[in-house]
């Protein structure tokens, strides 16, 4: 009797033991990659473990009771390269839903042992045959210095460098404005919070939220046809879909501000779905180890997409995003206190951006698909400064009453015309909206207009792009692209190629060609002269020639070794006639007003490389080295280091995880990131002058000659996260900046001791938050 009780007792607490052992689902759909046709009776099965099953007729799959932790999932199917989708987390709050793309074979695999294809050595885009890489969202929410944003995360990347201050994202020596940002395949605006003040392309952190991101490619070079408009690299950013399923929640509270997510489906049952997220922030917590008024500072930004599949329409999706921003200075009331101009300024700046539309996709048969878009985007900026006198009575300095709106139509039709040739064709049309009113006063004057305009203009554009498979083991990426700018009537006709040879089942050799363009702010195209003419009105576009050559080795199972070495050729840069001055050097002025011409030249070449171990065994590194150099002529002729020859940048990425506690339900995470990187280049100071005007005055004949001293900064990461039944909460302390390293922001007139003074600022950010997922 008392053997049974207590073998009743143990089987009892067993019992209560493994229900309390947190388990989630895992589930998803399996897809053609070339054609989008959904994969009927695929294979999946998570590695080392006995769970597993199959795709149903519409290719949908779904493993249950999977115990918390990370997986490589692995998918396979008959004619296909199997693909392993790596480092995957399962918590206990969130299902797991993914979306496999799998790849026909060219020939017969029944007698071929394939290595599979690993989800992180590969860009999304089929059609990239280099400089092209996945930004994981889980990898921005985990690596150090992410700061949950992806476009921080990509500074991390070979062949980036950024600053701490600014989000301003330079690709191989490239102005960080030639960057072209795209979502939903649709190209937006600057993407950033406070976008377009200390840096043109930069800001401070992108209203991307990791919470509605999907994987993403980024590419630094030699993009594909279909990408139009794009100088040194393209950030092409997706939003996933929400719980079609399962009604989920996120709520996150932290020193800057809080941030809210909700997904789930409309009605039970249904396929359609919905995903939004919500941040608003202050950084009046911070402000005491911040800059200078910093905290009046605030921002916020909302991102959603609905989602709704159809039986024989196809499936439609309505998506956007938005971003409202505050900041402002005053000036300071004991006029012996002043130093610098900032000292003695009143300034206001409001800042808006957004865009959304309705995509729809189509499978017209079982080898093609069609994909359309109609968008809206948009951004504006209200900014007003004054300068206060002696009498401490203000004046207008300067006034900037910007808006932007544009209305896009984007469509393409993809191909498989076999496993062997797949073709994608389409067309953008992007009709664009200004308002635009900038004035600007030299000392002692009024407020002088340097661009008053109101109008609309259109960018038009078109490609076709084939991936051929020539053997098992050599692809040609072929492509054609042209644009045309209906203000001016100037159009450009580039080339795309690229060829790729997996010469062993670890080793690829890749090369690739293109000719890349892209279009001016469009200010430049609207200043006048004193006969009220436009000076600029026939601008070309900047043009590059871009080169890569590539090598991509796996080590071993969790590692991987790329090298890449390339050379572009930039032309027709927008200069000043007799002058050092090009638009590859321009930072934030807003208030340029000169006559340029296409006459300027550019180059850039570097070697840049990433070895990199995935996360296995609980721990993961990465390291890129870039080495580079990035000359520029002027309109004089004479070759210089552009302001963005940083000459090296080297980053070091570590983080490592334990499970924690009876059912390994709880995850410790600590991750670090050091970077050290060259300064950039500037132009020697003009003493006498500055002196003379009490305003800084460069010496323009030896233009960025000088460049300051190396950056060294570090981040870090850690975190704790508890898992309990349908609930999973994380603590964290994320640090932007450990160091506390200062920056150099450039050069200030100091009005006391009549000298001018190197401008330095140390952006360090502590962020400890609260998360809870439900």
């Amino acid at each position: 009797m008392l053997r049974s009780f207590f073998l009743i007792s143990f089987l009892f607490l067993s019992a209560r033991l493994f229900a309390q052992q947190p388990t989630q689902i895992i589930r998803g759909t399996v897809i053609d990659e070339a054609s989008n046709v959904p994969l009927a009776y695929a294979t999946i099965g998570l590695e080392n473990t006995t769970i597993g099953t199959v795709t149903d007729s519409l290719g949908n799959f779904a493993l249950k009771n999977v115990a918390i932790g990370r997986y490589n999932i692995i998918a396979s199917y008959i004619g296909y390269e199997p693909i392993v989708l790596k480092e995957i987390q399962v918590t206990s709050a969130k299902e797991v839903v993914l979306n496999f793309t799998m790849k026909e074979s060219p020939t017969s695999l029944d007698e071929v042992i394939i290595r599979p294809k690993i989800n992180k050595e590969q860009p999304l885009n089929s059609m990239a045959t280099v400089s092209a890489k996945m930004l994981s969202v889980e990898e921005a929410k985990r690596y150090a210095g992410g700061f949950d944003d992806p476009a921080r995360l990509v500074s991390s990347f070979a062949g980036v460098s950024s600053n701490v201050g600014n989000n301003a994202i330079v690709v191989r020596g490239n102005s960080p404005q030639s960057l072209q940002w795209k979502l939903e395949g649709i190209e937006i605006s600057n993407p950033n919070h406070f976008a377009d003040l200390a840096a043109f392309g930069g800001g401070g952190l992108t209203a991307l939220s990791t919470q509605l991101l999907a994987n993403s490619d980024f590419f630094s070079g030699a993009m594909p046809a279909e990408y139009n408009n794009a100088l040194s690299g393209v950030f092409d950013i997706f939003m996933r879909n929400g719980n079609n399923q399962k009604h989920e929640h996120t709520f996150q509270l932290g020193a800057i501000g809080i941030d809210a997510a909700s997904e789930g489906p409309f009605s039970k049952g249904k396929r359609a779905s919905y995903i939004f997220n919500y941040r608003y922030s202050t950084l009046g917590l911070l402000a005491p180890i911040l800059p200078k008024n910093a905290a009046g500072t605030t921002y916020q930004d909302l991102s959603f997409k609905l989602n709704f599949p159809t039986e024989k329409a196809g499936t439609f999706s309505v998506w956007g995003m938005g971003l409202l921003d505050h900041s402002g200075a005053e000036a300071k009331d004991n006029i012996s206190k002043w130093e610098y101009d900032s000292d003695r300024e009143n300034q206001d700046v409001s800042q808006f951006m957004g865009a959304s539309g309705i995509t729809h996709r189509f499978l017209l048969n079982d080898k093609q698909y069609l994909k359309t878009t109609f968008a809206t985007t948009g951004n504006g900026m209200d900014l007003h400064t004054e300068k206060v006198d002696s009498s401490l009575n203000a004046f207008p300095k300067n006034e900037i009453s910007s808006k932007n709106f544009n209305i896009v139509l984007n469509s393409f039709i993809n191909t498989k015309f076999s496993a062997k040739h797949t073709n994608k064709s389409g067309f953008v049309i992007t009709n664009m909206n200004y308002k635009m009113l900038l004035k600007d006063a030299t000392t002692g004057t009024p407020l002088q207009t340097i661009v008053d305009e109101k109008g609309s203009s259109t960018l038009v554009s078109a490609f076709s792009n084939s991936m051929v498979h020539i053997t098992d083991n050599v692809s040609i990426n072929v492509g054609l692209t042209g644009q045309w700018f209906t203000y001016n009537n100037v159009w450009s006709v580039e080339p795309r190629v690229g060829i790729k040879y997996n010469f062993t089942p670890i080793q690829t050799l890749s090369f690739a060609y293109g000719l890349h363009s892209r279009l001016e702010r469009l200010n430049y195209y609207f200043i006048k002269d004193n006969t009220s003419q436009y000076i600029n009105k026939n601008l070309g576009f900047t043009k590059a020639h871009h080169l890569v050559l590539g090598y991509d080795i796996s080590t071993s199972e969790f590692t991987h070794l790329k090298i890449e070495a390339y050379y572009q050729h930039l032309f027709d840069v927008p200069v000043i006639g007799g002058s050092s001055f090009s638009l590859i050097n321009q930072q934030n002025d807003w208030f340029f007003d000169e006559k340029l011409q296409n006459t300027g030249k550019g180059r850039n070449y570097g070697l840049d490389i990433t070895f990199e171990k995935y996360l296995s065994k609980g721990y993961y590194y990465m390291a890129t080295v870039s080495l580079f150099n990035s000359q520029y002529q002027g309109g004089d002729n004479v070759w210089r280091d552009t302001r963005y020859n940083r000459n090296f940048a080297l980053n070091f990425l570590i983080g490592k995880e334990w499970l924690l506690g009876k059912n390994q339900d709880k995850i410790l995470g600590l991750n670090a990131r050091v970077s050290y990187q060259g300064g950039d280049h500037y132009s020697p100071i003009n003493t006498t002058q500055s002196l003379a005007v009490q305003d800084v005055v460069f010496d323009e004949t030896k233009a960025f000659s000088l460049q300051y001293s190396p950056a060294f900064t570090s981040h870090f990461t850690a975190s704790y996260i508890l898992n309990k039944k349908k609930t999973t909460h994380e603590f964290a302390l994320k640090i932007i900046n450990l160091t506390q390293y200062k920056e150099y922001l450039g050069f200030r007139y100091n009005y006391q001791t009549q000298t001018v003074d190197i401008n330095r600022e140390a952006t360090f950010i502590p962020n400890i938050s609260y998360k809870i997922e439900f």
